[in-house]
């Protein structure tokens, strides 16, 4: 394992377009050997993707590792589409592709974005996870949501300033492709600029443009969830092993939400990583969440 405590460069074992209907077509990674432990990761976003290095994450040695860019995201197509996409469409197509490839059941591993989906997906279908470990938590209130937004509403109008959100999204989904463009990149910089990134320049490509308007039409719906949805659903899965690991500096997912989740799910392993930010890949999380690989990988039903 190299000094940022990931493991080293991989290639995927098998690249898949899978057909998941609605006119989706989603890329499919696998990495690792085919008997190893399978592990499902989901992106963040929504609307993320996934990038090669999250591959390195895992044990190659040890974990057959499944990839997937959701519906619009990523590399699968059509890239930004949001016809049939909302919080149950995707969970489906996790199990779609379980099923396809022939594995009886997974540990799921996601962040931020890809926590709430993991717990969605899980209480769902408890039986196909094995265990689940999730980082910097989302869990998709209405709270979460307003407090993200909330600086946004110095890049606007005042008229516009008590709903930034409604504004934006009202921008970027309209039918003006110069000012989804303006108003995707301001969108997108503003979340970089949250976490430490320098800001994008020049024209958006296809995959940024789908991943603001992917976040636009989820954030502004409270992610498809009925209020307090995934704490209710705890009691169909708090008999599956589960790590939270929470970045105690996170800007974008800050405690509060990890914390909740954890008081809801005190059989959960609490792991707080003290001045950690909200990127996995990142030292000081990178080496919390291989580590809680490490353990589900032993402790697991597989």
């Amino acid at each position: 394992m190299s000094d940022d405590h990931l493991f080293p460069e991989c290639r995927p074992r098998c690249v898949r377009q899978m057909a998941v209907g609605d006119g989706h077509i989603l890329h499919v990674e696998e990495c690792g050997p085919v008997d190893g432990i399978p592990v499902l990761f989901l992106h963040g976003g929504p609307g993320g993707g996934c990038l090669t290095e999250h591959r390195r994450l895992f044990d190659p040695a040890i974990f057959r590792v499944v990839l997937i860019d959701q519906r619009g995201a990523g590399r699968s197509l059509p890239s930004g589409e949001l016809g049939a996409n909302t919080t149950l469409d995707l969970v489906a197509d996790l199990d779609y592709v379980r099923e396809a490839l022939g594995i009886p059941g997974w540990i799921v591993f996601g962040g931020s974005w890809g926590s709430l989906l993991a717990l969605a997906y899980a209480q769902i279908y408890p039986e196909s996870v094995y265990g689940l470990i999730m980082h910097g938590i989302f869990l998709g209130s209405h709270d979460e949501i307003v407090a993200y937004a909330r600086g946004l509403g110095g890049l606007l109008p005042p008229a516009e300033q008590a709903h930034p959100l409604t504004a934006f999204a009202r921008r970027i989904l309209g039918d003006e492709p110069e000012t989804a463009q303006q108003t995707a990149r301001l969108w997108l910089n503003y979340q970089r600029q949250l976490v430490g990134k320098a800001p994008l320049d020049g024209t958006l490509d296809a995959m940024q443009l789908a991943r603001a308007r992917i976040q636009m039409h989820y954030l502004t719906r409270d992610c498809f969830l009925v209020p307090g949805q995934l704490l209710a659903g705890i009691a169909r899965i708090h008999h599956l092993p589960a790590v939270i690991v929470q970045g105690m500096a996170d800007p974008v997912c800050p405690p509060i939400a990890a914390e909740t989740l954890h008081r809801a799910w005190p059989e959960a392993a609490w792991v707080p990583v003290a001045s950690a930010g909200h990127d996995a890949l990142s030292p000081a999380m990178a080496r919390a969440c291989v580590k809680a690989l490490g353990w589900m990988a032993e402790c697991a039903q597989v």
